[in-house]
């Protein structure tokens, strides 16, 4: 959600944390601060509501220098989004000055507690508490009034404190939302995410809950909320920091959508052997009885993570023949899910710090069951949380509507599915090599789809005053319809909704007119019955919607020429089997919504009261 950059060492500060916040927009936000203390001990803040480019004109107008200092990029949650709101926010002697994501529960009764004691608060918000308690607290040491502080705070927060009367430290501390130390050359750095200091260093600490970090211009020391002493490694990095960056690209949406081809190949690279069809997840870290243990999956994720999960349920009961239940993070723990050791409980997450699923991963965990992270991030706290993990290889995603983080959780999925199927003895030799084998074309086929991108920019100029869209789709292409659905909703403000096809007499058939695009996922694979069977069903639900006027929009086979005298737009994907389908009707749905969202001018990297990561309940 909101976005905290620290910075201490040799460097000019304050170009350092307006590049680390530039880096933190996609997180979404609605004002922006930063606070540096210099040579002299005098504190400086700078802060404006609105966009960045706001906060960088308030420096330009009334410039600031310091030789280490904090950053934030704000979504409110308490008061407006307002300056006075904006962080960093300082005690009442301003003496400590601090920034903050998350949300303190307590506020109410601790700023009554404060106000009994003659505190004065000047802003709305939650945070400003949590400075008059470090400052109250304070006495020469700051760590130690940070740990007495945090230990009255009930709900979730990650910290950057800093004081004048304690000097060249930034202490943070984490209960909840992310906080990543950076380890340099003599210099180090606190972030919310990697990208905010990827530039200046690869390698990284992401703090547990209930770790405090203290940075200074020589080190960094770690310790426990209650002042134990933490051992601590580094994680080596491996994304290059220009994969962060435009590459020439309108947006970060559109460069992460034409980088689906990589980070799908990256997700399956070096995992399988092309002549065997042998998979190599032992990175995974569950030994092969310990799956073979398991009668049942549960799969829990938000949002498109969810649309992941689903897709891979469908994956592996048909691969594997383990049944497979999905859940929301958000709704897992409060229905008592039945669970116990011989449950193998999988949790996707983009960037591993998702408060819901993680909050499922640790439900999941007490009560027995084995469980497993797919996730983006080495060395987040779902990572280092689950009994095992299987990375995904997209690098950095900056837009916040996800793109190609799921088509790589999809992947993984599959190679999960492949994994399993391999240990219950499923499948044959033949058939694990057709599968690897159709897994590897999938690159090149991707490919080619993103030459679709003129076709969806033609299509958006006809379409983008539609003011509700429909998609359709059956069996393991329901979850497709599902993320198309959120792909425009997300970035464009259009309703649109993802439906069943089969369930189309069961109520949207009210909904068509000549003025709805029912978009109708109806590519299928010719060799498989079941697929050829769904096919043919989702051929009679194109009629019914051609019999009512609506404007058909249909994914289909290269070629297909029954689809092309029912649609009034077709889009061609090149054939693949059924379970590798969903990820070649991914990409045009991913460029159709994208190029509706910039014809309607939309900001499609940072799409209104959406954060990239939700790293509170």
């Amino acid at each position: 959600m909101c976005g905290i950059v620290g910075y201490i060492g040799h460097q000019r500060t304050v170009p350092i944390l307006l590049d680390g916040l530039r880096k933190l927009e996609y997180r979404g936000y609605d004002s922006a601060g930063i606070a540096v203390i210099g040579q002299d001990g005098n504190l400086s803040v700078r802060r404006a509501s609105g966009k960045l480019c706001n906060l960088e004109e308030a420096v330009r107008r009334s410039p600031i220098e310091g030789s280490y200092g904090i950053g934030h990029t704000r979504w409110a949650t308490h008061g407006r989004p307002t300056e006075v709101n904006a962080h960093p926010h300082a005690g009442p002697a301003r003496d400590v000055v601090l920034v903050h994501n998350g949300i303190v529960e307590n506020y109410l009764s601790l700023r009554r507690e404060l106000q009994a004691e003659g505190h004065k608060f000047v802003t709305e918000t939650d945070t400003e508490i949590v400075a008059h308690l470090v400052e109250k607290y304070l006495r020469g040491n700051l760590e130690e009034a940070v740990r007495q502080a945090v230990k009255r705070l009930s709900g979730v927060f990650a910290l950057a404190v800093l004081a004048r009367s304690d000097p060249g430290k930034i202490v943070a501390a984490r209960s909840g939302p992310p906080v990543v130390i950076g380890v340099g050359k003599e210099e180090f750095l606190v972030a919310s995410d990697v990208p905010a200091i990827l530039t200046h260093t690869r390698d990284m600490f992401f703090l547990r809950d209930g770790d405090m970090a203290v940075l200074t211009a020589q080190a960094v020391t770690i310790s426990d909320f209650q002042g134990a002493a933490v051992a601590w490694k580094p994680t080596r990095i491996s994304w290059d920091p220009a994969m962060a960056e435009k590459g020439g690209y309108k947006h970060f949406m559109l460069k992460e959508i034409f980088e689906q081809p990589q980070a799908v190949r990256d997700t399956f690279l070096g995992r399988i052997s092309p002549r065997s069809g042998e998979l190599h997840l032992d990175e995974i870290g569950l030994s092969a009885d310990q799956i073979r243990s398991c009668r049942q999956i549960r799969i829990v994720a938000c949002g498109t993570s969810w649309h992941a999960a689903l897709t891979g349920k469908i994956m592996i009961e048909k691969l594997a023949r383990i049944p497979v239940e999905v859940d929301y993070g958000s709704e897992f723990r409060y229905r008592d899910p039945i669970i116990d050791e011989n449950t193998l409980t999988v949790v996707v997450s983009q960037s591993g710090e998702t408060a819901d699923t993680l909050a499922a991963l640790r439900e999941a965990r007490q009560r027995g069951a084995l469980t497993l992270a797919i996730c983006n991030v080495a060395g987040s706290m779902i990572t280092r949380e689950a009994a095992g993990s299987l990375l995904t290889h997209a690098g950095p995603e900056i837009g916040v509507a996800s793109t190609k983080a799921f088509t790589s959780q999809v992947t993984a999925l599959f190679l999960l599915s492949l994994h399993l199927a391999q240990l219950q003895g499923r499948l044959t030799e033949a058939q694990t090599h057709h599968l690897v084998t159709e897994l590897g074309r999938l690159p090149a086929k991707l490919q080619q789809v993103l030459s679709t991108s003129a076709q969806c920019e033609a299509l958006a100029k006809t379409l983008f005053r539609a003011t509700d869209f429909l998609y359709l789709g059956r069996g393991i292409h329901f979850p497709i319809a599902l993320e198309g659905a959120l792909k425009l909703k997300e970035i464009s403000y259009i309703h649109a909704e993802g439906y069943p096809a089969g369930e189309m007499k069961h109520g949207p058939n009210a909904l068509i007119d000549e003025t709805l695009p029912v978009v109708v996922l109806a590519a299928y694979d010719p060799t498989d019955d079941a697929s050829r069977l769904r096919y043919e069903k989702t051929l009679s639900n194109m009629q019914e919607v051609k019999a009512r006027e609506g404007i058909v929009i249909a994914l289909c086979n290269e070629g297909d020429a029954d689809v092309r005298q029912l649609a009034t737009h077709c889009i061609e994907v090149p054939s693949s089997i059924e379970l590798l389908l969903p990820i070649l009707e991914m990409v045009p749905l991913q460029l159709l919504a994208y190029h509706i969202a910039v014809r309607l001018g939309c900001d499609v990297d940072q799409p209104r009261n959406l954060a990239k990561s939700v790293t509170v309940e």
